[in-house]
């Protein structure tokens, strides 16, 4: 579902990407873990279409991320570490604008039950997004996600900020996801997240995916260790 060949990025001297081969099947959650710098964004980025590779490409659903930008978008949700919606519309409201943005148009019952399947409260549903917790805003950027019917995730930094109790939703939100059979890719400095919810982890520096880890083989203290030792 998700596929990068010998994907190079480089910004004059400097080199972002250093040929990154990633693989990321239907199902599958891949945390990707690294200092800043190491070059999880830009990966990321070039998913998204929102930069251009120096060399190589990236695939989403066997389709060209150079050749088709606007078709993968179809495919594709992306939650940032920070949900960008709107204030001053309810997050009922906030999930039928963006739904119809995407080309589709929902009753409000569905939009509720969409919101519902977050595990964002219904008493929220009506009050402005603008008194949302970081928390209660990703939910309904995943709300959007599920609206769109988007069969690739991508997330970056999504536990940050979070306080333990709205990790331990979101950790379980997203592992209902890779059940239903969608594909995450998810950026994060959180080891003890990643290996909770992950079902590979792969560890960046420099530009370079230099260590592949299938999560269940390692506790969060051998995750760590290795880290530390890698960078």
């Amino acid at each position: 579902m998700l596929k990068t060949v010998n994907l190079h990025k480089k910004y004059n001297e400097y080199s972002a990407l250093k040929s990154l081969n990633l693989e990321v099947g239907k199902g599958e959650i891949f945390a990707l873990l690294g200092q800043n710098g190491a070059g999880k964004s830009t990966t990321i980025n070039i998913l998204l279409g929102l930069m251009k590779a120096t060399s190589g490409d990236a695939y989403i659903n066997g389709i060209s991320v150079s050749e088709h930008p606007q078709e993968i978008k179809q495919h594709l949700a992306y939650i940032p570490e920070t949900v960008l919606l709107y204030p001053n519309l309810t997050g009922i409201e906030n999930l039928d604008f963006f739904s119809k943005i995407a080309g589709f148009n929902y009753t409000k019952s569905e939009l509720s039950e969409l919101l519902l399947r977050t595990g964002l409260q219904e008493l929220a549903h009506e009050k402005d997004l603008g008194g949302y917790s970081k928390g209660m805003r990703q939910k309904v950027g995943i709300a959007i996600a599920l609206a769109k019917d988007a069969k690739v995730l991508l997330l970056d930094e999504p536990t940050s900020g979070l306080d333990p109790i709205a990790t331990a939703d979101f950790t379980e939100i997203v592992r209902q996801l890779g059940q239903e059979g969608r594909t995450i890719l998810m950026a994060t400095h959180d080891i003890f997240n990643a290996v909770s919810v992950a079902t590979n982890i792969g560890i960046m520096k420099q530009g370079e995916l230099v260590q592949h880890l299938p999560s269940k083989s390692f506790t969060a203290e051998e995750v760590q260790d290795l880290y530390l030792k890698t960078i």
